[in-house]
């Protein structure tokens, strides 16, 4: 019983009992191939959140193993990403300069408050809070923060200096700079950027034509950054182009993650708490969704809950390695599931491989633009912006559509953190508005049969002194008075109503404030003469209604189906001569 309740807890003791040769190597190939395509996006997404480019690779060492041990998910890479790597530098950047002592160490202690944020939802079993987040809000999002990061990479494209935590700020410095442009950087960040579209979709039709293994080209089209990178490097030392003014990432440490250990300053937690608990939602948001949909290829589970167990422990190790807040990327989980990935050792031999890059690999990095990994981020980020989800949810729901296009405005007016916040809002909002006001519908028969039809859009049979109201939402605070209401405007002026029935078949739950109105409407129904009757109330409520007792006080019957409900008393009517 104890081994069984441990591997919960545990994957790797779940998987690795039937571990062999063959999964082995095909977890090898997947590694070597995630690891040549980490080694630029790590740099990359480290320069995107404003710290040293080794903090990239520390990233995505330690975490990718310990999430080996904790996650469910056999294909995810988990690493830095691009949002959460722009939320980090839109978190740290209020509190400290970039390229200081304290930029880092609020890095560092970010991640830390992230993985026990995760950590402590995943033992509180809380995955359902990131509900919350609505996959529209998520989309628009998304789309809005790949265009800042697009635009904020931009300066590097460039070689000039510009800041700014959203659109307008990013687009005003970049014009009032752009005179100062060196055009050596300009050469190679342009050429980057085209290559690597290119290299999207012109790659793998390329190596088809050479012959090459049709896995083997949809893998290659995945790596395109790795030959920008080291083309480039090539042309700089070739040509010396530091020397003319081209941004280089410079000196890299060469060797292991270093032990780091957050800070443990009140101020400091108390002004980075509220973006650790944003970046730790999208982050699991983001990761989640990517693990599911890979899982459910290969017809695995996931564990919401344990997954943020993983990804809790995955930002604790990059808290103590040097690292900055990590999540599971879509790209990288994307390639490593195509590469042949059986299980989550896949990562840990991704570990070991970017553990010897950053031993030996670190200084042919000194002469790598800085120009060559915006590009790559560049294009990473802009093949999420997807203005489609406007017009989906425009056509489908229009308080989508608003919540949506609030959270695109706002991500760009005023920056990701209260664009995010501000799309969480909106999406509880509307709920609660919808919600507020459900769905109701008078209800008839549909001649024939025994089943009852909203009576506006079916030819159904009622009856004079019956009417049945049908409620499509379960019943708690924000509701209740909307359904007194509808029921007194119901059977106001009309005499010859005897009986009143709720058709709860879509009432999955009734809360107290509900039950008070219910109980209020059975009353002033009472005083009118009509008896209040409830049908098809699914066991769970009806449980708690007995609890309260409220049958002892109901003035009618609660029936187990409508149709039982509408013979009964339409037989009574008839015997009782009901006018």
């Amino acid at each position: 019983m104890k081994s069984v309740s441990l591997s919960n807890y545990l994957p790797i003791l779940q998987w690795g009992r039937t571990y062999n040769q063959a999964t082995l190597v095909n977890d090898l190939v997947a590694a070597v191939i995630v690891t040549i395509m980490l080694i630029p996006q790590s740099l990359a997404y480290a320069l995107l959140a404003g710290l040293p480019a080794e903090m990239g690779l520390y990233a995505s060492i330690i975490p990718i193993a310990l999430y080996a041990i904790f996650g469910t998910s056999r294909a995810l890479a988990v690493g830095p990403v691009a949002v959460v790597s722009l939320m980090t530098a839109a978190a740290i950047g209020k509190i400290a300069l970039p390229g200081t002592s304290e930029y880092v160490i609020a890095a560092i202690t970010l991640a830390f408050l992230s993985g026990i944020f995760l950590l402590l939802m995943g033992v509180l079993k809380l995955g359902f809070l990131a509900n919350f987040l609505s996959h529209p809000v998520i989309a628009g999002f998304i789309t809005a923060s790949g265009i800042i990061i697009a635009a904020s990479q931009l300066k590097h494209i460039l070689g000039i200096q510009a800041n700014g935590h959203n659109l307008l700020e990013l687009v005003v410095s970049l014009i009032k700079n752009a005179v100062d442009a060196n055009w050596f950087t300009v050469g190679i960040g342009v050429t980057a950027t085209v290559f690597l579209f290119w290299a999207r979709k012109g790659i793998k039709p390329l190596l088809l034509k050479l012959g090459v293994p049709v896995w083997f080209a949809r893998i290659g089209a995945k790596v395109g950054p790795v030959f920008a990178v080291a083309a480039t490097i090539l042309v700089v030392w070739l040509y010396d182009l530091g020397a003319r003014g081209v941004a280089l990432v410079g000196d890299v440490p060469q060797g292991l993650p270093p032990l780091t250990i957050p800070s443990f300053s009140q101020e400091l937690w108390v002004s980075l708490i509220g973006s650790a608990v944003l970046i730790s939602v999208i982050g699991f948001v983001e990761s989640i969704s990517v693990a599911q949909t890979l899982a459910a290829k290969k017809r695995l589970r996931i564990n919401p809950d344990q997954e943020l167990i993983g990804l809790g422990s995955a930002n604790i190790g990059a808290a103590f390695s040097g690292g900055f807040p990590v999540t599971g990327g879509f790209s990288r989980s994307v390639v490593n599931f195509d590469a042949g990935a059986d299980t989550p050792a896949a990562g840990a031999y991704t570990a070991v491989g970017l553990a010897l890059a950053s031993l030996f690999l670190t200084p042919l990095i000194y002469f790598l633009p800085k120009a060559t990994l915006a590009a790559t981020i560049m294009v990473a980020v802009l093949s999420l912006v997807d203005f489609s989800i406007l017009k989906k949810t425009w056509a489908y729901s229009k308080a989508d559509f608003i919540a949506v296009l609030a959270t695109i405005l706002i991500t760009l007016g005023f920056g990701v953190e209260l664009g995010v916040s501000a799309g969480v809002v909106i999406s509880v909002l509307i709920h609660l508005y919808k919600s507020s006001k459900p769905h109701m519908a008078v209800v008839g028969q549909v001649p024939g049969s025994e089943h009852y039809r909203n009576v506006l859009r079916h030819e159904v049979i009622t009856h004079p002194n019956i009417i049945t109201v049908r409620i499509d939402e379960s019943l708690y605070f924000a509701n209740a008075r909307f359904l007194e209401d509808a029921i007194y405007n119901l059977v106001a002026n009309k005499d010859e109503v005897k009986h009143v029935i709720l058709l709860c078949s879509a009432v999955n739950a009734i809360d107290m404030s509900a039950l008070e109105s219910i109980e209020a409407i059975n009353e002033r129904l009472v005083d009118l003469g009509i008896s209040f009757h409830l049908s098809e109330v699914k066991g769970p409520v009806m449980d708690r209604l007995m609890r309260a007792s409220f049958q002892e006080h109901l003035s009618g019957e609660i029936y187990l189906s409508q149709h039982q409900a509408v013979l009964e008393l339409s037989k009574t009517c008839l015997k009782n001569n009901c006018k």
